[in-house]
């Protein structure tokens, strides 16, 4: 079986937290022997001071931060373009869809931002954003 389950931000911070709702879902992907992934760019946003490092760096541990490299972030400009847009707003979303794109089979992302995530990913039906 392929695939994985990625992490936007809000998804990261809810899995430090140990919100039961999302470690249902890394049970699961667990269960089906997925990879949890998040890029590089996502932690940008994790990182700050109220945040449990301890409980971070465990995490982290636990999955696999995917780079953001000059590949990636050229099919993360191409994610926007296809999806008509182009603003910072929208980058780090981007990249994380980018890295979902380049994961074999279905991918699903969990994000707090589903709309913008599926805006995204609209021309890739094998990725699905669900909302934490």
């Amino acid at each position: 079986m392929s695939g994985a389950l990625i992490l936007d931000s809000e998804g990261l911070a809810e899995v430090v937290q140990r919100d039961p709702g999302v470690h249902e879902w890394l049970a699961a992907a667990r269960d089906a022997d997925l990879p949890v992934i998040t890029s590089a760019a996502v932690l940008v946003e994790v990182i700050h001071p109220r945040i449990n490092d301890a409980a971070l760096k465990w995490t982290l541990s636990r999955l696999r931060v995917e780079p953001v490299t000059r590949a990636l972030a050229r099919s993360a400009a191409t994610v926007l373009r296809t999806a008509g847009l182009h603003d910072h707003e929208y980058a780090i979303d981007a990249m994380l869809c980018a890295t979902a794109l380049s994961q074999p089979g279905r991918v699903t992302i969990l994000t707090s931002d589903a709309e913008d995530i599926a805006a995204l990913t609209a021309d890739h039906p094998r990725v699905a954003a669900e909302k934490v």
